[in-house]
């Protein structure tokens, strides 16, 4: 496994600091704090691989177990490959950067990398600045 770069602080939200992970040939990483929205105690800080062509975040099965989290559907995604394959999903708490929201997540294969998709980045008012890799702060989150 590839070793980080150096940590590099992309942004400061009174002083909480986001910890941005740069890898060579454009790897983006940043922690993520999934907790159950039924059991707010048990909680799961992963570091993730920010993918923008995905959309939800994908977390290790057994990671969601740990915290009692149980899947509440099923759903059909594309994988970077272009096969189509059916997983589970449930509902989650997500932090980053000091900043919260509400999404689903999938139930990935136990040995999977977590992904951190784009609509689960956005909805906590980040982006990705393709230039640096590094996550930005949105000045507002799109309503229209």
């Amino acid at each position: 496994m590839m070793r980080p770069a150096p940590l590099r602080v992309v942004a400061i939200l009174a002083i909480l600091f986001i910890p941005v992970y740069t890898f060579p040939m454009g790897l983006t990483y940043v922690d993520v704090k999934v907790s159950s929205m039924t059991n707010g105690k048990s909680a799961y800080i992963l570091k993730c691989l920010v993918d923008t062509g995905a959309t939800d975040l994908l977390v290790p099965s057994n990671k969601l177990r740990e915290i009692g989290l149980k899947p509440v559907g099923k759903m059909r995604y594309e994988l970077a490959d272009g096969r189509k394959k059916d997983f589970r999903y449930g509902l989650v708490r997500i932090e980053l950067g000091g900043r919260i929201t509400a999404g689903r997540v999938i139930f990935g294969p136990d040995d999977t990398e977590p992904l951190l998709g784009v609509t689960t980045l956005e909805s906590t008012g980040f982006a990705v600045d393709p230039t640096t890799r590094t996550l930005k702060k949105l000045p507002s989150i799109p309503l229209k």
